[in-house]
């Protein structure tokens, strides 16, 4: 398949539901859905929700499960929005661009940026438990804004988060690297895919297989993430490079170096693709998505 031409379309898909589910900025809290709004359409690959679609594909393949799974694929990417939001804060890694536009700090200020996280996060949830997801089965639900929410909270992405900036700065070796990584950006990423298998009602075996993929394609995008602070431009990324150096972050080039992270990335991809062996040709998105994060090049 064509990897570009899937993301493409998938991403549309993903934009449009966005903009009918997402508040209009307008009426006495306009400001401050505007500042949501301006994180939450600023571009980005839209990644998670296309990972959550894929996998309802993997186990049903029909339209209307698809349109089930939209709008949990849409709580997701406001909350990853949100933790952009708040990752680039001062307080945290203190970032002047975000997919290449002044991040929202920068725009709205501090307070105003940590409330559109904040609006974000929490609309995420309104969406998962509200008249949007009226049509799954009440079951599939429940598990959905559980697994979310666990993968978000403080055992999955915020936990993650708060490991980053302890160790920063400080010597470590590889089980703290993994703990951060899982949590702070694999959990989420694994999140999306299990999502996406409950909203298509998929058996406890495609399941299990289903999150050992996700947690393979979790550690291969933060791999590549880390090495694309070493070897990308702002230009590609949007964002400023050589952050993770110069706040002493643990990353796996620094603790294995380049060549062996490129391998190790390489290896995680390959175990995701081994966790799809039983599926079938509907799988064939994922399998494509597992070497577009280990390629890409922002």
């Amino acid at each position: 398949m064509e990897i570009q031409a899937y993301l493409r379309e998938r991403r549309e898909l993903v934009e449009a539901a966005l903009a009918r589910l997402m508040l209009s900025a307008s009426g006495p809290f306009a400001r401050h859905i505007e500042a949501m709004r301006y994180s939450l359409f600023s571009g980005g690959k839209r990644l998670r929700p296309i990972l959550c679609l894929a996998a309802v594909d993997a186990v049903d393949g029909s339209e209307a499960a698809r349109q089930g799974a939209m709008p949990p694929a849409c709580a997701l990417e406001c909350i990853h929005t949100y933790s952009l939001i708040h990752d680039d804060l001062p307080a945290m890694d203190d970032d002047e661009f975000r997919r290449g536009k002044p991040t929202n700090h920068t725009v709205y200020g501090e307070a105003e940026a940590i409330l559109a996280g904040d609006g974000l996060l929490t609309w995420a949830f309104e969406l998962l438990s509200g008249k949007a997801t009226a049509g799954l089965p009440e079951q599939a639900r429940l598990a959905i804004i559980q697994c979310i929410a666990r993968a978000a909270g403080p055992l999955g992405m915020v936990g993650g988060q708060s490991l980053d900036m302890l160790y920063q700065g400080r010597d470590a070796g590889y089980d703290v690297l993994h703990s951060i990584h899982k949590s702070k950006t694999g959990a989420l990423i694994c999140a999306a895919i299990e999502a996406g298998a409950i909203a298509a009602g998929a058996s406890r075996e495609q399941t299990r297989a289903l999150h050992d993929y996700g947690a393979q394609v979790g550690l291969a995008f933060q791999i590549v993430d880390d090495l694309l602070d070493l070897e990308s431009t702002m230009e590609e990324l949007g964002k400023s490079v050589g952050k993770d150096v110069e706040a002493g972050k643990l990353t796996f080039p620094a603790i294995f170096g380049v060549e062996t992270s490129h391998i190790m990335a390489r290896d995680a991809v390959g175990a995701a693709q081994k966790a799809l062996a039983d599926f079938d040709e509907k799988a064939d998105p994922l399998r494509a998505l597992a070497r577009y994060i280990v390629e890409r090049r922002k």
